[in-house]
């Protein structure tokens, strides 16, 4: 593709470096910004500086914060016994948007796969299962993906937590083998969430 500038060249590319952004509808994007007031591509561009400079993540559950500790896990009247395990903070907003879950979360922030160099030891699993031994969790909750990877992660994660007294389930299969949570709609998930089966009958129904 030719660009008359190469200003809008690099804006561009840098656009297009986004997930799901390709070139052409990049360069919509920004000619976009450059039909719009000045101020309003200020605005942008201060508001993602901020995000990446003031952002933090939830010393407790690793969730996005604007607090050092979120506002679901500072929320009194959320069930600190019960922990729901997500891949990332996008199947926290799924949950919470079906309003049938009042537990806690915990983000592993990704999933064990080998294939793309993602091992336990790059994941938020040792703060798992370091919160489970402190003794006040008393069910998890695995609510990862359907996917080969997720299910490796789910059984990765009940092997660390043998010898522990706390309750592991699993999300009902409602969600279909291979999809990802945050496309689910909200009542299929949230019944997901209320059906849940214990973990060991999972491993049996594979």
């Amino acid at each position: 593709m030719e660009y008359s500038s190469k200003l809008l060249e690099n804006a561009v590319y840098e656009m297009s470096q986004l997930p799901g952004i390709g070139k052409r509808t990049a360069l919509r994007l920004v000619l976009h910004l450059l039909k719009q007031p000045e101020e309003r591509t200020a605005f942008l561009a201060g508001a993602l500086m901020k995000l990446r400079e003031e952002i933090n993540f939830c010393s407790s559950c690793h969730n996005i914060s604007d607090t050092a500790l979120c506002e679901i896990c500072a929320n009194p009247k959320r069930d600190n016994s019960l922990v729901c395990v997500v891949e990332d903070i996008r199947d926290v907003m799924a949950i919470e948007n079906t309003s049938q879950y009042q537990g806690l979360y915990h983000v592993l922030g990704g999933k064990i796969s080998p294939m793309e160099g993602i091992g336990p030891q790059d994941l938020n699993i040792n703060s798992l299962i370091n919160k489970v031994k402190s003794g006040e969790v008393k069910e998890l909750i695995f609510a990862l993906s359907s996917t080969m990877e997720g299910d490796t992660t789910n059984f990765y994660m009940y092997k660390q937590l043998e010898g522990i007294d706390v309750t592991t389930s699993t999300i009902a299969r409602g969600i279909s083998v291979g999809d990802e949570l945050e496309y689910a709609d909200e009542v299929t998930l949230g019944r997901s969430i209320l059906n849940r089966v214990p973990f060991e009958s999972s491993i049996k129904a594979n």
